[in-house]
């Protein structure tokens, strides 16, 4: 499902306008995202759960090449489904 299809939903079940829904799904959107970034955890009882996790900063070798990478710090985007 696409953001379109995702919008088409959401005024069908809750009848809302097109145009109220795209307001409010991307008020989620944004909404999320922002706590996402404070590095908050976002839960959906029922459909899930979001947080951000970091991947500390690393060097991996090519044995062949004889070649040391560097990786830096690298945040994860962590997704868990809820049970109903």
């Amino acid at each position: 499902m696409n953001k379109a299809q995702l919008i088409d939903a959401i005024a069908a079940a809750a009848n809302l306008t097109k145009a109220d829904a795209k307001r409010a799904l991307d008020a989620f959107i944004s909404t999320t995202t922002k706590a996402l970034k404070k590095g908050d955890r976002v839960a959906l009882v029922g459909f899930g759960s979001f947080s951000v996790s970091k991947r500390g900063a690393r060097t991996a070798g090519i044995l062949k090449q004889e070649k040391r990478l560097k990786f830096q710090l690298k945040k994860l985007l962590n997704s868990k489904l809820g049970v109903n």
